[in-house]
């Protein structure tokens, strides 16, 4: 059986904590990260319902798309539900933990997963995240840099888009004397040295710094590396919220909201008037997306989808998209299967589970 420890790096390593929005609280919310685990129960959100099935069903952790936690907690007597489910869950041993925006806001997560069930093609973030990149520029011996290369680029450095093992090289003359207690790779103590080196530059996402550099001290050999880090404005264009795809054909609007109803499995959309006939590009973000509708409108989305419309923010449609909210639940629901294809992949038969509970504090009278 994996320990909790092993199954959160498989989910920081598909959604890395690093990309969560400020105010999120995603991570280990509950429990002791060295655990060896009896079984998952994947679920939408994590409540006293939710912990109550994951013990019938012999689970010691909750993995939930929502933290159960967002503020602070002052006291734990139970007055709400959210310490009620804390307490039930430290009572019987349950460990919580949330995977949030950081999945929002990778390629293989929520959105990516509804643009799937739609049939989006050629799918692009829609609002790439600015401040995710380093550059690494470092200098070392001609004849030593491909060793050191392959280093960096095993520990995640040198993959901008499709293409990997991405690097920049110039050739040049470093100079360099080794004072007294100095052990030099080459050269002598007391003289001045010049070496052929090699400048090299490449990108590596921010959060993978402290493996990146390892793997450089680690295969460099000089006793002190010359290297400089840089914090790029650059978009990372795997990294951010929402998505925007192409419909492998235009759609007449009713014909594209009764598509979006099937592969949503939705019973009801609240949506805008259009000046256009038909439905070709579409703008996607799971769960309350509103913030994104001026991405959609510059990238020519004919259509947004996404939930937690407000009456007034509806207006700002201007007959220019067709904002089509089908509710938070119904927008990110499928995440238990997408955490599901992630986790059986890497422990195979272990018992995941998908939970029964419906938590959507939402309902719909026909």
């Amino acid at each position: 059986m994996p320990s909790l420890k092993e199954l959160i790096h498989s989910l920081e390593t598909l959604a890395p904590p690093a990309y969560q929005e400020s105010y999120d609280n995603s991570g280990l919310i509950v429990g002791d990260p060295t655990i060896e685990l009896t079984g998952v129960l994947l679920s939408l959100d994590c409540t006293e319902a939710v912990v109550e099935e994951a013990i019938r069903k012999g689970c010691n952790l909750v993995v939930a798309h929502h933290p159960i936690v967002f503020k602070g907690l002052k006291k734990l007597n139970g007055k709400n539900y959210v310490e009620r489910t804390v307490i039930k869950a430290i009572q019987n041993d349950v460990a919580i933990y949330a995977i949030h925006t950081n999945l929002d806001h990778v390629p293989n997560g929520v959105n990516s997963m509804i643009s799937a069930r739609l049939g989006l093609q050629n799918v692009k973030i829609l609002a790439p995240k600015r401040q995710t990149l380093l550059k690494l520029t470092f200098f070392i011996p001609a004849n030593d840099a491909s060793k050191v290369l392959d280093a960096l680029y095993a520990a995640g450095a040198g993959k901008i888009g499709n293409y990997a093992e991405c690097s920049f090289q110039t050739s040049g003359e470093g100079t360099f004397r080794p004072l007294e207690g100095a052990d030099p790779y080459s050269g002598v103590v007391g003289e001045l040295k010049r070496e052929l080196e090699q400048r090299v530059e490449l990108m590596f996402p921010a959060h993978l710094e402290r493996k990146v550099l390892r793997a450089l001290r680690q295969n460099h050999p000089y006793e002190e590396v010359a290297y400089y880090l840089q914090t790029l404005e650059n978009e990372n264009q795997e990294v951010g919220a929402g998505v925007v795809g192409e419909l492998p054909e235009p759609l007449p609007l009713t014909y594209f909201l009764a598509h979006l109803k099937k592969s949503m499995q939705v019973s009801v959309i609240k949506y805008t008037a259009s000046a256009r006939e038909t439905v070709s590009r579409v703008a996607v973000c799971g769960g309350a997306g509103s913030f994104l509708l001026p991405n959609a409108l510059a990238v020519g989305a004919d259509a947004f989808v996404t939930a937690d419309y407000k009456y007034h923010e509806f207006f700002d449609a201007e007959n220019r998209i067709v904002i089509c909210d089908i509710g938070h639940y119904e927008s990110e629901v499928f995440t238990k299967q997408l955490l599901h294809d992630c986790l059986s992949k890497r422990f195979g038969n272990f018992a995941l589970h998908l939970s029964e509970t419906n938590t959507n504090p939402v309902a719909y009278y026909h």
